[in-house]
């Protein structure tokens, strides 16, 4: 990157971002991870997530294995004050776990329907209907989240159904929260069900 040559504001926020993306850290955490057996990279991603997984009430009361499964296919991901997180309109190819800061969920005339914060949890519900983005996400503050693939998503909630059912639960509410149809969610679970079905 010709960094010298992008304007000040943008090498500004370029290095902001390192500043805060790698605050305290002097190594590459996933070099040395992608370095250790199995178990033990469990054991210190499980371990590293703990404060995570203490502010998300979802975890609290979720089967252990479950948040184990998903806290090792996390992601770590920064961002700024005012990025764009999830535009309305996209398709989704991940949802993610808010460790700090404050998001605004924004509708299409711009208003913000809600705002959430550390312990929270979005971008869920396009990965359970296979729909388009219903709203666009904004970092209203510096946010450090951990985002899930879709991948990965399907595939630890095909081995937890419960835990399916209890996000298109919450996924549902979201919807009608918002003014969008909440039965976007139970009708993607019954042409689902209709498939398997017909098999």
């Amino acid at each position: 990157m010709a960094y010298r040559k992008l304007p000040r504001e943008m090498r500004q926020r370029i290095t902001e971002y390192f500043e805060h993306r790698y605050q305290g850290k002097f190594f590459d955490e996933e070099a040395i991870l992608g370095e250790l057996s199995e178990k033990l990279r469990e054991d210190v991603i499980n371990y590293n997530c703990r404060s995570l997984v203490a502010s998300v009430p979802f975890f609290a009361n979720a089967d252990g294995n479950f948040v184990s499964d998903v806290v090792t296919k996390l992601r770590y991901e920064v961002f700024q004050p005012g990025d764009i997180i999830i535009k309305e309109g996209t398709i989704g190819t991940k949802m993610y776990f808010i460790q700090e800061g404050i998001v605004d969920i924004v509708m299409a005339n711009g208003e913000v329907a809600t705002s959430l914060s550390d312990g929270s949890y979005f971008g869920e519900i396009c990965l359970l209907t296979n729909a388009r983005r219903v709203a666009s996400v904004r970092a209203e503050t510096y946010c450090n989240l951990f985002s899930l693939s879709v991948e990965h998503f399907n595939a630890v909630l095909d081995q937890y159904p419960l835990m399916r059912r209890t996000m298109e639960s919450v996924a549902a509410e979201r919807l009608n929260k918002i003014g969008k149809n909440p039965n976007l969610v139970s009708h993607h679970e019954e042409e689902e069900e209709e498939e398997m079905g017909s098999e």
